[in-house]
């Protein structure tokens, strides 16, 4: 086997000839980074003629920037394409050379695959020309021979000779194309072991200089915002700061650095990677080859066969920071710990003394603070740069929910007089010049407002009781034989509440918002969310308060008419607040069910006797079947027989009384029936 250098020395050799194409980098100038995932990135410099330029990237990068890249020249050049590093499989695209070189291949075995290449061989100052005829490895016979490399070579001269590769200077192929091949073969298998690099190269016209920028979107950390508010004899304080990171693998050196307020949608969109589409194998039927065909056996003859089927901001107030002065820059370390420390200390005399170069503005639904003067943040750091301190109207409460237990929040409610957009983050609050507690905050717009709470009041509590009385009735209403009564519960609330504290508080009372349930006291809420009302309530020092909420929650009940029997009808008349004219309808429809009724029981007393009548038939038929044999009975037997036929003449009339009798119910139904649907009240 060939030694590591003797084989570097060969590669190198056939690489030699291949020319390496420079390219010129545009730095970083401007970072935007916004809420959802991405980042704007702004590269910008100067090209020199006929220079191309060359973008690297992350292989998981790729599919933002040929969604977003954008490139403007000026000086008078032209973009004329971009090419990219192609995400095809490394299988896949070695497949197409005509040779292969594995994990583990000898020299020989590589250059064995190019039988009939010509090549130059070069044995220190000797220069060899000649056809490859084959390359092979030769066994040593013993431990003290080892195996040797072996080329046979068909030498311009028309020897065929054996060389030794170990002895070999250097190897070069004289064909063009395949110097090429197997370049790009060894360029392949080196951009597969860097995985996370791709590059995309720019290509422009022109003779002179000339400046070209790049812009695109790419995926990055979202940048965080925090705040300290700060309660002091004068108005309240609140400081902002912005925590960036740079995840990528260069340095920001002066940049424009803005962040952005808001979420715009995003999404990835395949691009980078090759799409293939499995496509038909299709041939002309003269080349297909002709094979059995198996027919199925017939099941019917033409005798036989059966007949075919027929679910959001302003300006910034302004400073003097520059590059990182007046932020944090540093890579999560206790570098950021010790500013903090530093930063609270000074807090606890009054404000800190932060320099705060941001200008605000809006931006459609997003709001940006865009930093002053350049900023600097290393690749793999992160920095922590204030982008507002101002005076704010802010006053602090107390915030009662039943479901946190019995002792209130301490809290704030903070009004956004800034002009500004707050991005939403947490919240460090200091009162007195001490720290009193942490809250969080949701995006805030310029002129809205927020309750945050950031810790436990022990000084108050509260307890609550709830009074239901019975639900009364408060409209029946009627249509189309549907009667639907609508009742009201009455409910209160009633908050008990003690201040310990020999202060005056103010209380917001966070009450529930149910559905179906409506106030109905005479004190209206202050503010109303979707899930709750909020009132406000004044404590005096050291006293106690009660506050009741009254509520009422109206619910209907339908009751279809036609399934109540007439007593149940007047029952319900004589238990509601009615109209009289839908007293009347329902009387009405009562009185006319109760003639149906009457129908009804005087048709089954009759078919009762009726069917009385052909029982006690049934008897004399049988007691005449019997006399009849019996010698003296005639006269009795007569008498029976006058006795049945006249009992045939009395049901037959009973009969026909069924009859009418059934036939009167059918009309009093109908009319019923006409009644409910025409009752409306």
């Amino acid at each position: 086997m060939l030694s590591k250098n003797t084989v570097k020395r060969i590669v190198a050799s056939i690489l030699l000839p291949t020319l390496a194409v420079t390219a010129a980098e545009l730095p970083v100038r401007e970072v935007i980074l916004f809420k959802h995932g991405v980042g704007f990135f702004s590269r910008s410099g100067e090209v020199k003629a006929g220079e191309t330029v060359r973008l690297d990237f992350k292989a998981s990068d790729m599919n933002d920037v040929l969604k977003s890249l954008t490139v403007e020249e000026k000086g008078g050049g032209k973009v004329t394409g971009l090419r990219y590093d192609a995400s095809e499989p490394l299988g896949q695209k070695l497949a197409e050379f005509p040779f292969k070189i594995g994990d583990g291949f000898a020299l020989s075995a590589v250059l064995d695959q190019m039988k009939g290449a010509r090549i130059e061989l070069k044995y220190g100052s000797d220069t060899v020309t000649g056809h490859i005829v084959s390359g092979r490895e030769a066994t040593g016979i013993s431990a003290d021979k080892p195996t040797r490399e072996q080329l046979v070579l068909l030498l311009d001269a028309g020897e065929v000779r054996m060389f030794d590769l170990s002895a070999m200077g250097g190897i070069k192929f004289l064909d063009p194309l395949l110097q090429r091949q197997f370049s790009e073969y060894l360029r392949a298998l080196s951009q597969s072991r860097s995985k996370e690099k791709r590059s995309l190269y720019v290509d422009s016209t022109g003779t002179t200089s000339r400046n070209l920028t790049a812009n695109y979107m790419t995926p990055s950390p979202v940048w965080k915002s925090s705040y300290r508010l700060v309660f002091t004899q004068n108005e309240p304080t609140l400081e902002g700061w912005a925590i960036v990171d740079n995840t990528t693998d260069e340095d920001w050196n002066n940049v424009r650095l803005a962040v952005v307020s808001g979420r715009p949608i995003s999404f990835i969109s395949r691009l980078y990677e090759p799409r293939y589409r499995q496509r038909q194998v299709a041939e002309l039927a003269e080349e297909r080859t002709v094979g059995p065909v198996v027919y199925e056996s017939a099941m019917q003859t033409a005798a036989t066969a059966a007949p075919p089927p027929a679910m959001m901001p302003k300006r910034a107030s302004g400073g003097t920071a520059g590059g990182v002065i007046g932020g944090l820059s540093g890579g999560r370390s206790a570098r950021l710990l010790a500013a903090e420390s530093a930063m609270a200390d000074a807090i606890e005399a009054s404000e800190s003394t932060v320099a705060v170069n941001t200008q605000g503005r809006e931006l459609g639904e997003l709001f940006e603070y865009r930093f002053s003067t350049p900023i600097t943040v290393k690749k793999s750091e992160s920095a922590m740069l204030p982008f507002l301190q101002q005076k704010l109207n802010s006053r602090k409460i107390l915030i009662y929910q039943e479901s946190q237990g019995a002792n209130p929040m301490n809290a704030a409610e903070v009004s956004n007089s800034t002009g500004k957009a707050l991005d939403g983050g947490p919240i460090t609050v200091y009162d007195s010049g001490i720290y009193a507690g942490e809250a969080l905050m949701e995006t805030l717009k310029a002129n809205d407002k927020r309750l945050i709470s950031y810790a436990v009041d022990l000084g108050t509590r509260v307890t609550t009781n709830i009074d239901s009385s019975r639900s009364n009735v408060r409209q029946v209403s009627a249509k189309r034989g549907i009667v639907t009564t609508r009742y009201a519960l009455q409910e209160s609330k009633v908050y008990t509440i003690r201040n310990v504290d020999a202060k005056a508080k103010t209380l917001i009372i966070e009450h529930p918002l149910r559905p179906g349930y409506k106030l109905t006291s005479a004190l209206k809420p202050n503010d109303t969310t979707t899930n709750a009302y909020r009132f406000e309530v004044k404590l005096a020092p050291s006293a106690n308060e009660k506050f009741t909420v009254q509520e009422e929650n109206l619910y209907d009940e339908s009751t279809a008419v036609s399934s109540l029997t007439p007593d149940a009808i007047l029952s319900f008349i004589a238990g509601r607040a009615i109209s009289d004219a839908g007293r009347r309808q329902l009387e009405q429809i009562a009185n006319r069910k109760r003639d149906s009724a009457d129908a009804e029981n005087q048709a089954r007393t009759s078919e009762g006797e009726m069917n009385e009548l052909i029982r006690d038939q049934d008897r004399l038929r049988q007691n005449i079947g019997s006399l009849r044999n019996i010698t003296g009975q005639e006269e009795q037997v007569q008498r029976y027989s006058r006795q049945l036929a006249a009992q045939e003449t009395q049901i037959a009339t009973m009969r026909d009384q069924i009859k009418d009798q059934r036939k009167r119910k059918q009309t009093i139904d109908k009319e019923i029936q006409v009644l409910v649907e025409k009752l409306e009240f």
